[in-house]
């Protein structure tokens, strides 16, 4: 199992028509958040095929296929250590851990963290510490920032949200609006399985997160009260 062979796989299910559609809706621009980053217009659903039929390749080998310059590559090799971490013994955890932080710079779009933190990162910290998080939170990295919120969507799906909120505290004046995305989703899935504690961060905090960030973590909400929370945003502040 080498990466050439694994390479050709990839090739067979490339679309270039998909690959130009990539680079353009994932910001791969002069400036952009994506910029430079390359496609071969792989699906999804044929890099999670791939996922499980390499799902045993060596370590080595899943770390050159994340340190590739072509995006599915990366997402790939992404894919392989979730499936490699779920199966893992402890010891091979942590080395997929450490692995995944020590490379942080090659996740480096957010589909490539939202397949992946919550079920490497999140997994990892649900029964240790959760300071590498608020770490990350702080990160001068927007991918970190952005492994660090998605991280706790773990911890969400196990009804425990008091990281998700603290870190959504921290990431309140972000400048980057992949944050406030992420942040508000989060907020959202917070308010699926406990509605009361996403409204009390909302009465707490709503009229100072980014309206991108209110506009997520309301998008469930009845009309009636999402509109009363984006025109409470929207009024000036008294003097």
């Amino acid at each position: 199992m080498s990466l050439e062979e694994i390479r050709k796989h990839l090739r067979k299910h490339a679309d270039p028509q998909r690959a130009d559609v990539s680079q353009s809706f994932f910001k791969t621009g002069p400036g952009q958040y994506g910029e430079g980053d390359r496609f071969l217009g792989v699906r999804v659903p044929d890099l999670r095929k791939a996922s499980r039929l390499y799902r045993n390749l060596a370590q080595a080998e899943t770390v050159g296929l994340l340190r590739s310059p072509l995006h599915e590559e990366r997402l790939l090799a992404l894919l392989i250590l979730v499936l490699q971490y779920q199966a893992g013994s402890p010891a091979r955890k942590q080395r997929i851990y450490d692995t995944y932080l020590k490379h942080t710079q090659r996740i480096n779009n957010w589909d490539l963290v939202d397949a992946s933190a919550e079920h490497i990162v999140g997994a990892h910290l649900w029964e240790r510490s959760r300071a590498p998080l608020f770490a990350l939170a702080v990160s001068p990295s927007l991918w970190e920032r952005r492994i660090s919120i998605l991280s706790t969507f773990h911890f969400i799906r196990r009804n425990e949200f008091t990281d998700t909120l603290n870190i959504v505290r921290a990431l309140l004046r972000d400048p980057e609006d992949l944050i406030h995305k992420a942040a508000g989703w989060m907020l959202r899935e917070v308010g699926k399985r406990d509605v009361a504690a996403e409204e009390s961060f909302l009465r707490e905090h709503g009229l100072e997160m980014p309206r991108t960030m209110l506009r997520y973590a309301i998008e469930r909400f009845p009309e009636r009260k999402r509109k009363a929370y984006l025109k409470a945003k929207a009024r000036p502040p008294a003097l």
